[in-house]
């Protein structure tokens, strides 16, 4: 079976290095922030004006008025400090964000990443990703490997418009955890019930399967 939702995020928390600064897109992503150990000394910031973000409230916690950048009501840690929007943006475009984790709709064997709109539905607002692919400087994407009708969403090239360009490092599907490289996505490891080829398979763009890949360990 592919991997689930908390099996990608916990995968994804091994890439997360003691003193990082974080940002967390939407979606897989926030659930990163249950897997990273708190010896870690983890700064999770958020592009609506937050360094410090904790894990989320329970009932008698919340307060409405602290929200992340995705409106998810959350807590603040002891010395967490807080800014401006544009103070905010201006820590992202400096490259004082170590990684930024992302979902995306599409990406692509050169690195570039779709995941702010589909032609001709609603649009709410692109939010801080292309901020954040730009100026952070190790970009990790969190996704579905397939669509609903298991039609690839690691592909040759995006035919949605583009969040940034050439800008990937490295993406954790439910499939497998695969670099983006000169020579495409390298698949380096894969589900336990799948196998590099099955993964390989699935995967539009150019795939090669790296001679140590090796089944994920959860």
């Amino acid at each position: 079976m592919p991997l689930t939702r908390e099996q990608i995020a916990a995968r994804i928390a091994k890439e997360v290095e003691p003193n990082f600064v974080v940002n967390l897109g939407i979606g897989i992503p926030t659930l990163v922030a249950n897997y990273v150990a708190s010896d870690k000394n983890v700064f999770f910031q958020s592009e609506n004006g937050l360094l410090g973000v904790g894990p989320f409230p329970t009932e008698s916690e919340v307060d409405a008025d602290l929200i992340n950048a995705g409106k998810q009501t959350v807590t603040a840690l002891p010395g967490a400090s807080f800014f401006s929007s544009a103070d905010s943006f201006a820590m992202i475009r400096g490259g004082h964000v170590n990684l930024t984790i992302l979902g995306a709709m599409q990406v692509d064997e050169m690195g570039n990443i779709a995941n702010w709109m589909i032609p001709g539905k609603m649009v709410k607002g692109m939010g801080g990703a292309m901020d954040l692919v730009a100026g952070a400087r190790r970009v990790i994407v969190a996704m579905q490997h397939t669509d609903k009708a298991g039609v690839s969403k690691l592909m040759k090239e995006c035919d949605l418009p583009l969040t940034g360009r050439k800008c990937i490092n490295k993406v954790v599907s439910d499939f497998g955890v695969l670099d983006i490289t000169s020579e495409g996505f390298v698949l380096r490891e894969y589900a336990p019930d799948l196998t590099p080829e099955k993964v390989k398979a699935a995967t539009a763009g150019r795939c090669v399967i790296a001679p140590d890949c090796k089944p994920m360990v959860l």
